[in-house]
């Protein structure tokens, strides 16, 4: 469970509050409720298809091979980008509370951390990245902890005095739903139970995926509902680090404990998916393109999203990304319910997934 959690909550924490917040406003719960069922919906369909998987592991169609080939491809293209997602974050985060900081000095930042990744990698291999993977997620989530904490006297003391706000949506109609397709990368993360079929069985990767998904949601809604209605319209400006002033106003200790779980989850998470890029173009080649090539090409791409996007267009780019992956998970799911007569609730609801992953990827957008 800890596997997944690690994964979903991470980024996701550090920016999805003043995005929710100043986009919709006192709705912000409201659409956090629905990008936690989307992504519950998503894994349903990982989680079916890994029960699948266990029961007909040499009686798959070949509609379903060949989608499993192109989910693969488009979570190895998906990682590139989540990599770049992690690392500007990272830069941005750790010189925040520097006289450093700004958007010219966190990309320099960012690109030393793709170089260190590439030459590493390129040196050593996987098993040199994995042991710079030591990030705790204990202390990440005690940090969390430590901030709902604050945020809930924060949000007592404003019940007690009649200080709570109700702020109008700035996005709605369409251009809000297009925002929230743009944003399903920050809930993402649960789909690895599904590739640690080496060391756990299938009722318990899909046990892990599920308690992992219900906990970061629980999290989540608590965070989100904390946070919605304790700030004013205008009173922050809304970027990559907005965090960091709306925590500094809750206890000015939390903007210091926050950049400490930033850089240990982007940097962990970075390198986390750095190998799993490697490795799954390395397998799908079939051992024609090393891990070690595959480091340089995320790196050339990641360094030209950093120099060319900001955090908020890359996240958005992410969110396709990996909804296409989910999109061809759900196409796995629905053959096989289809081609196992199950066509009353299972085929339907992952072809209608199917078709929700379509439209994020082309419809998707980023916070302007």
């Amino acid at each position: 469970m800890v596997t997944p959690l690690a994964s979903i909550i991470g980024s996701g924490f550090l920016v999805l509050g003043p995005i929710l917040d100043t986009s919709y406003g006192k709705y912000a719960p409201l659409v956090m409720a629905a990008l936690c069922l989307g992504a519950y919906l998503f894994g349903s369909a990982i989680r079916f298809n890994i029960a699948t998987i266990e029961r007909n592991k040499n009686n798959r169609s070949l509609l379903e091979q060949r989608l499993e080939v192109a989910a693969s491809w488009s979570l190895a293209f998906a990682y590139v980008i989540s990599v770049s997602y992690y690392l500007n974050l990272f830069g941005a985060f750790g010189l925040s509370l520097t006289p450093a900081k700004g958007e010219f000095s966190a990309n320099l930042l960012t690109s030393a951390l793709f170089l260190i990744i590439l030459l590493v990698g390129w040196a050593y291999g996987f098993s040199a990245l994995e042991r710079m993977e030591k990030a705790s997620v204990s202390i990440k989530l005690s940090i969390i902890a430590g901030l709902l904490t604050g945020l809930i006297f924060f949000f007592t003391e404003k019940v007690l005095t009649d200080g709570l706000v109700l702020n109008p949506p700035e996005q709605t109609g369409w251009a809000g739903v297009a925002l929230a397709f743009g944003l399903i990368v920050t809930v993402q993360g649960f789909e690895t139970s599904r590739y640690l079929g080496d060391n756990y069985d299938a009722p318990t990767r899909i046990r892990s995926m599920r308690y992992a998904q219900l906990l970061s949601s629980g999290i989540y809604m608590v965070y989100i509902g904390l946070l919605a209605y304790v700030f004013p319209r205008g009173v922050l400006s809304l970027d990559e680090t907005a965090i960091i002033d709306m925590m500094v106003i809750v206890a000015p200790i939390l903007p210091v404990l926050l950049v400490a779980a930033a850089l240990s989850a982007q940097f962990s998470a970075a390198v986390a998916d750095t190998s799993g890029s490697g490795g799954l173009i390395f397998e799908l080649t079939q051992n024609r393109l090393k891990p070690k090539h595959a480091y340089a090409l995320l790196t050339g791409i990641g360094l030209l999203l950093t120099w060319s996007a900001n955090v908020f267009e890359i996240i958005a780019y992410a969110s396709r990304a990996f909804a296409l992956y989910y999109g061809l998970q759900a196409a796995i799911a629905a053959s096989s319910a289809l081609r196992n007569r199950q066509f009353y609730l299972r085929a339907p609801l992952y072809l209608g997934l199917t078709l929700l992953s379509l439209l994020i990827v082309v419809f998707g957008t980023s916070v302007e």
